[in-house]
């Protein structure tokens, strides 16, 4: 089943987000984060690249196979393409069609001065347009509603995002925010740049001040005033600010579902009990 085909007009897809464990004992811990995240029905979990950052280890393709044989759940394999070449992309893409694996979240991956990158590929768009014409794969690919953080403004990063649907994206997952104002506001460029594909919006709840901000460093998302108040008021009280960062992401996600999003995607940061709080404060919405 292609994730695109999971969008219909009157229902909400929901979607969570796991990663391998960086040590192979815990993938036995991963196993019953994603039993738990299965009793909420998700329509589909990704599976992020391993833990080194630069494709699918081991690990990853275990666990995409558990999502979909043992547990009946469509997984999102996450495909990394600066620090590959043809070929090796080649051998990725034959081992997804080994394992029945057709959903392809397609990515141009992190620069990292430990690992150079290939001349193969320089950006997402191209792996998309090289994975569409290998066979029958259903391509997503990542929006930044605030902009990629290497964009010079927002008509570059919107041009580049058509380039990605053009190329055979048929839908799209957005980076974290944490103002919902910046996602439609995203949404409107896109819808007038022709970007007519389904969009899930990616929800990051809050674990503790540190991750977050690290997270927004990295992938450029702005912290809105009520929420870095948040951030102040309970950064020494850890199970208030969790109880805090639940909260917002619900109020965050409602608000998105009573606008009409096409999709709700939450990064579980492998927290199944996180995930659940938030879902059950959503779950009555959803049709």
């Amino acid at each position: 089943m292609s994730i695109t085909s999971l969008f219909k007009a009157d229902k909400t897809v929901v979607s969570f987000e796991i990663f391998p464990p960086k040590r192979d004992g815990t993938l036995i811990n991963l196993q019953h984060t994603i039993k738990s995240l299965k009793s909420h029905n998700p329509d589909f979990i990704s599976v992020t690249f391993g833990a080194g950052g630069t494709g699918l280890d081991a690990s990853t393709w275990d666990i995409a196979k558990s999502i979909k044989e043992a547990h009946g759940i469509e997984p999102l394999v996450h495909l990394t393409c600066i620090s590959h070449s043809k070929e090796e992309i080649d051998h990725i893409l034959e081992k997804l069609c080994k394992y029945g694996l057709y959903n392809i979240l397609a990515l141009r991956g992190d620069k990292s001065p430990d690992n150079p990158p290939k001349k193969d590929f320089t950006y997402a768009s191209d792996l998309i347009s090289y994975i569409q014409a290998q066979g029958d794969f259903s391509i997503s690919a990542a929006c930044y509603p605030e902009g990629h953080p290497e964009s010079k403004n927002l008509v570059q990063d919107t041009l580049n995002l058509k380039k990605k649907v053009d190329a055979g994206a048929s839908h799209l997952i957005s980076q974290l925010f944490f103002d919902n104002d910046m996602f439609y506001s995203f949404l409107d460029r896109a819808r007038i740049a022709g970007i007519n594909v389904p969009v899930d919006a990616g929800i990051m709840p809050v674990v503790n001040k540190n991750q977050i901000e690290r997270m927004v460093t990295l992938c450029g998302a702005s912290l809105p005033k009520k929420f870095r108040k948040m951030l102040d008021k309970y950064e020494d009280k850890p199970d208030a600010l969790r109880d805090a960062g639940v909260a917002y992401a619900i109020d965050q996600i409602v608000d998105l579902i009573s606008q009409g999003v096409d999709g709700i995607h939450l990064y579980t940061m492998n927290n199944p009990i996180i995930a659940e709080r938030i879902y059950n404060g959503f779950s009555s919405l959803i049709g």
